[in-house]
């Protein structure tokens, strides 16, 4: 296990590194706007673009300034400085964002896992009855509807400010709560919209694997013995069928919380890390957009880690492959 655990972990290191160079290239060799002509705004004179130039390094060899980078993120975690945020930290940016992020993507796992789960056991275990037909339309319609429409249909009936029937606090809500209960409160209607099509994807794979798993020779074993149904279904066989999720599960959760989650974030106006995103995308803050595109490339690498090594533990299979 120990040396399972040494292979991902330098795989992991290797495979950040390569992140890092292939985001470095993207944002500081492809063709983009000048930094330099960025941060000295319009009316600058050349003698003041290229004086900006000098202070930022970038009329250095380009493996000089990669080195420089690489340096700075590994000993100071430093993603650069902000174009248009008053030259602030991206890293201070990132970390004033990430609560919010972090909170919409762990309420949206519960709740998707939480519906997801029994939905497919049931439609595996009654399958081809008139639930399950029910339950794969359903899911296919959560599936194939986009998230920003989801968000804005929710908005239009359950928010209290522009909605039909007024339940949920509605956009702004998460700024204005001023309490950690009334921050729950404004995620309420975020959580759902984010949980509805990924529990819509939970419940179609879970039901497959069930599927797959109830049809197995210790399956027939078991109901042989006389175990009662809902043990074999529970005990033997979501068992089995929940393994794989786990690693559907890391990825989705690395995701979100590298910023994937922009959509519902904008929907609802969360200053999360995906609607810091957007805004630096719409004002070409390329120092703040690379810093959170590397940001959010390390939360994936990282929870693939931690899902290799989760799986490796709950299937010792996986260590000798």
């Amino acid at each position: 296990m120990l040396r399972y655990i040494a292979r991902r972990l330098l795989w992991a290191v290797a495979l950040l590194f390569i992140v890092t160079a292939v985001i470095f290239v993207i944002f500081n060799v492809l063709p983009t706007a000048d930094p330099a002509q960025l941060r000295a705004g319009r009316g600058a004179s050349v003698e003041q673009i290229e004086a900006i130039r000098e202070s930022l390094g970038l009329n250095d060899p380009i493996h000089v300034r990669f080195a420089r980078y690489v340096e700075g993120v590994v000993t100071e975690f430093d993603l650069g400085r902000s174009i248009f945020q008053n030259n602030a930290p991206v890293r201070d940016i990132i970390f004033d964002r990430l609560p919010a992020t972090i909170m919409l993507t762990v309420g949206a796992a519960i709740l998707w896992l939480a519906v997801a789960i029994p939905v497919g056991v049931i439609s595996a275990v009654r399958r081809r009855s008139l639930l399950d037909r029910t339950t794969m339309i359903t899911t296919l319609t959560l599936i194939s509807a986009p998230v920003f429409w989801l968000g804005l249909v929710a908005l239009y009936l359950f928010a209290q400010d522009v909605g039909v029937i007024k339940i949920f606090p509605g956009i702004g809500a998460y700024s204005e709560a001023d309490t950690f209960l009334g921050k729950v409160g404004a995620m309420i209607l975020p959580w759902i919209v984010l949980a509805s099509a990924t529990a819509a994807i939970y419940a179609r794979y879970i039901r497959s694997q069930m599927i797959e798993v109830m049809g197995e020779d210790y399956i027939r074993t078991a109901r042989a013995k006389g175990a009662p149904e809902g043990v074999v279904v529970r005990r033997h066989g979501l068992r089995s069928a929940l393994t794989p999720v786990v690693t559907l599960l890391g990825v989705d959760i690395g995701t979100l919380l590298a910023g994937n989650a922009i959509l519902t974030e904008t929907v609802f106006n969360i200053p999360g890390v995906g609607g810091e995103l957007a805004s630096a995308i719409g004002q070409s803050d390329y120092e703040l957009i690379q810093g959170i595109v590397l940001f959010g490339a390390f939360f994936i690498v990282i929870f693939s880690l931690i899902v290799d090594v989760l799986y490796a533990y709950l299937d010792p299979r996986v260590r000798y492959s």
